[in-house]
């Protein structure tokens, strides 16, 4: 089969190779015929280094298809089943599962370093231990989450990371008032998610935060009653909140940088939500006194802060309704072929989300 490979650490292209086998396959896995995946941003930053991974690998989540075969054990899959990849799956054992918070279940990660494809004899990663930018991927049937026949792929493929980030974060993590302020900072699909979901809870105003004009714009039809500049943020708090600060504050871009700002954004008592995803030596700096005189609640979010599988089945039943817009998040198609011309959109952000249709 074919998929397309990062060979060094930092590169910007990546190689589309012939010849590629999926390994792994046995007992309690399944195989899945990739038709759809997206091209997310922590592809492009795992890519560059800011997200630790070994090379050579295989990018890549986001990721919808067909089964093709299951391994001795699985029960509830057939082949021939439609089903998004959850890259995170739940054990349903440890300490995190038996809590409730199943999106900080280590299992999924436990397996990162564990070869998924081979290539002329050399092992071969895939992110996030998936690599959904190939014709074919071996996971644990935990991962392969069966999807309604009204479901499109490229559809499903955004509901298994982006969208349940961004739509959770609002939802879950910072569970928005209804009638509250909130701003957006980052609007690419999952910026644009946490939007939509922050509208779903009934947010009063909703400003949106990026230096890209094309995304601005984006997030007028997604929701946003006004869409600024990163240095329009100041402007728009004075003008929208006196001053104050907004209610509930989304950093969507994974740094430091931004969330200082999203942290002076937020107004004293609010909530400041941390949804992008950054490096590890990038760390944001708070003074003892402001943290306790301005009372300002930070909360992480990962995953969207909830069971990835019942996030899931929440997000498709509000498609179905209505209630929110994915295909619109999806502004570039592209076979496998294309994907280095999609990646070059993605840094440059004329692209929201990218369908890559294997």
């Amino acid at each position: 089969m074919r998929a397309a490979v990062l060979r060094k650490t930092g590169g910007t292209e990546l190689e589309v190779l012939d010849g590629v086998e999926t390994v792994g396959f046995g007992p309690g896995k399944v195989r899945i015929r990739i038709r759809a995946t997206g091209l997310c941003h922590s592809d492009v930053s795992a890519m560059s280094g800011v997200l630790p991974m070994p090379v050579p690998f295989v990018p890549g989540h986001e990721g919808a298809g067909e089964i093709v075969e299951v391994g001795e054990g699985v029960t509830g899959l057939s082949p021939g089943d439609r089903v998004l990849i959850g890259w995170l799956p739940a054990c349903g054992g440890c300490p995190s599962c038996e809590r409730g918070q199943s999106q900080l279940c280590l299992s999924g990660f436990m397996k990162v370093g564990t070869p998924a494809f081979v290539h002329a004899g050399q092992d071969i990663l895939g992110f996030a231990g998936i690599g959904t930018f190939a014709e074919e991927v071996v996971v644990d049937a935990a991962s392969a989450v069966p999807i309604p026949d009204d479901v499109p792929f490229d559809i499903a493929a955004l509901i298994g990371c982006g969208v349940t980030t961004g739509i959770g974060a609002a939802l879950n993590t910072a569970d928005v008032a209804a009638g509250a302020s909130v701003a957006v900072i980052g609007c690419g699909g999952v910026g644009l998610s946490a939007l939509q979901g922050a509208r779903l809870k009934g947010a009063a105003r909703i400003v949106a935060v990026d230096p890209v004009a094309s995304r601005r714009e984006a997030a007028l039809r997604f929701g946003a009653d006004e869409a600024v500049a990163p240095d329009a943020l100041a402007d728009a708090k004075q003008r929208l909140t006196g001053g104050e600060g907004f209610d509930y504050v989304f950093e969507v871009v994974g740094r430091s940088t931004t969330a200082r700002a999203a942290y002076e954004a937020t107004r004293r008592g609010g909530t400041l939500c941390i949804v992008g995803a950054g490096a590890t030596d990038d760390f944001l700096k708070l003074s003892m006194f402001e943290l306790f005189f301005d009372e300002k609640r930070i909360l992480p979010s990962l995953f969207g802060g909830a069971d990835a599988v019942t996030s899931y089945r929440r997000i498709i039943e509000l498609w179905r309704a209505g209630r929110i817009d994915l295909a619109g998040l999806i502004t570039h198609r592209v076979p496998l072929d294309g994907i280095n011309d999609a990646l070059e959109q993605m840094r440059t952000g004329v692209a929201l989300r990218t369908c890559i249709e294997l």
